[in-house]
């Protein structure tokens, strides 16, 4: 019986050729994958969610529904920290070059983008006060002094420690957007 999902000889048809969404340069993206001290973070703080979830159910049956109540609400509030954790990065589109962080989201045109530069240069170990070597992709600005600004992303922070080829790749794809995008 022959399986012709599973066989490279099938046709290939060009009436379903549509493009891809990855395509649209209009979506907000975030080059690169998140790194495996995000998720993991991230997902402990779900797992911890769904235990306090658990609980905000049982002090609701047994106890008074305004306790399970706040229960309740310190699940949500674990639930979105996670969620905000996973959705720091750097993302670009068309429109321009957007830095997310815990609190602040900065949004730069591209048109106020003079360079994307990878420099070498004390940065912050996973967030942390403290510092190390590494290098970090900075964003200098039209309006602002390069000094201004934190670096977008840097090889120790969460999505970057210990994967340095990693970085390489996500700065160049960044600069690549700021060399198609910016100034002219």
């Amino acid at each position: 019986m022959p399986l012709p999902f599973l066989t490279a000889d099938r046709a290939f048809e060009t009436a379903d050729d549509v493009a891809l969404p990855f395509d649209d340069r209009d979506r907000w993206r975030r080059p690169y994958r998140p790194g495996p001290w995000r998720v993991g973070v991230a997902a402990l703080l779900l797992l911890l969610a769904s235990y306090v979830l658990f609980a905000a159910v049982i002090i609701a049956l047994t106890g008074t529904p305004g306790e399970g109540a706040v229960v309740f609400g310190i699940a949500l509030a674990v639930i979105a920290v996670a969620l905000r954790l996973l959705r720091m990065g750097v993302w670009v589109s068309a429109q321009g070059l957007r830095h997310v962080g815990f609190f602040v989201t900065r949004t730069t045109p591209w048109e106020r983008v003079v360079a994307v530069r990878t420099v070498q240069q004390p940065v912050r170990w996973l967030g942390l006060p403290r510092t190390v070597q590494g290098q970090a992709l900075t964003l200098v600005r039209a309006d602002r002094a390069a000094e201004d600004l934190a670096p977008l992303m840097s090889t120790h922070n969460a999505d970057f420690l210990a994967r340095p080829d990693a970085f390489d790749r996500a700065a160049d794809t960044v600069e690549a957007w700021a060399a198609e995008y910016g100034r002219r």
